[in-house]
């Protein structure tokens, strides 16, 4: 999955990454010493390339928009934040990369892929295999040591922790769907909702409220807008997995081959007569290049391109009138820098 997120550009932007980045030395120094374990060197070189291999590699905007969105909370408060408010919220960042480093090392193994970020999967790596899962773990574990560390005396601490333990669902219903279900709009919405759309959208919005000092029992509706949003961001995915280049999104679709809850797969269900479903189920979830190449002339004459195209334009319109109606100016800036940097994306 690309990542999303609100990532801002130009020099103010390099500063953050560059700031951001120093703070991933400093927490991957600390877990190398943990006291707690009695890493020899083997391990202490294992450790250290699987996380630079692993958490380092993506554009890093899900935990950048940590920063962004606290900073713009701070900004309508009329206040700069502080260096430890900085370092705090890089600290949330760094969590969600770490976490979205955790989902995407299993869930390459699961899917069987090649290429992750424009490099072999980690367990595609002769040396690694299927250790990948336990380095999967470990990573997991790794979230709780670094805010057990920081966060454990603050008034959040476990709604945050609650907030990372909320998003593993996805994984496993899009697991379990496999071979049924298939047909099911709610479904695939559902999957996506927990798979995607809650750590990479509303995740990243959710620890900088909690940094500043907010309740999310407030902000429900602000969580079904990123929600919401994720969804999109998802459907693009699915999209671009199939009709992207490669070489800009980083991977090599497999969606097809792998039988994936595709928003294409869904919508090519609603619109297919009989005999193009025949055609679609059976060649769909097959690795045969002239199976994937079958789905995709199916996808194109049911016209998907511009099918989608439609929707993600219906899409925009519908999140940026939820936008305006909230209340809170900074909340608004906030929502609006996740819309505009996902919208009609091309990685």
């Amino acid at each position: 999955m690309a990542a999303a997120g609100a990532g801002a550009s130009g020099p103010a932007a390099e500063t953050a990454a560059a700031t951001f980045r120093r703070v991933y030395g400093t927490l991957k120094a600390e877990l190398l010493k943990d006291p707690s374990f009695d890493f020899n060197d083997d391990a202490i070189q294992w450790l250290e390339s699987m996380l630079d291999y692993n958490v380092l590699g993506g554009k890093l905007n899900r935990g950048l928009a940590v920063v962004e969105s606290y900073k713009i909370l701070k900004a309508a408060s009329a206040t700069e934040p502080s260096e430890e408010e900085l370092f705090l919220a890089c600290i949330l960042g760094w969590g969600i990369e770490w976490l979205q480093a955790y989902f995407l090392v299993l869930d390459d193994i699961m899917d069987n892929s090649q290429t992750r970020r424009g490099k072999p999967c980690w367990f595609r790596l002769p040396k690694v295999g299927l250790i990948a899962i336990n380095d999967g773990l470990v990573l997991r574990s790794q979230i709780s040591r670094i805010f057990r560390r920081y966060f454990r005396g603050k008034s959040y601490y476990v709604d945050l922790l609650d907030l990372f333990n909320e998003t593993t669902s996805g994984q496993l219903l899009d697991q379990i769907t496999t071979n049924e279900g298939r047909k099911d709009l709610n479904k695939y919405r559902r999957i996506v909702e927990y798979k995607t759309a809650y750590y990479s959208f509303y995740l990243p919005v959710a620890c900088a409220l909690l940094l500043f000092g907010e309740s999310l029992d407030n902000y429900v509706q602000v969580k079904h807008i990123l929600v919401e949003m994720g969804v999109y961001f998802q459907s693009q995915d699915d999209y671009l997995d199939c009709f992207g280049e490669p070489e800009i999104i980083g991977k090599i679709g497999s969606d097809i081959e792998d039988f994936k809850c595709s928003w294409l797969f869904v919508q090519a269900i609603e619109r297919a007569d009989e005999k193009q479903k025949g055609v679609l189920f059976e060649n769909y979830g097959k690795s045969d290049p002239a199976c994937v190449a079958k789905v995709k002339d199916l996808y194109n004459e049911l016209h998907l391109q511009r099918v989608f195209s439609e929707y993600e334009r219906e899409s925009y319109e519908k999140l940026i009138s939820a936008i305006e109606a909230q209340p809170n100016e900074a909340v608004r800036a906030v929502l609006k820098s996740f819309l505009h940097k996902i919208y009609k994306r091309s990685k």
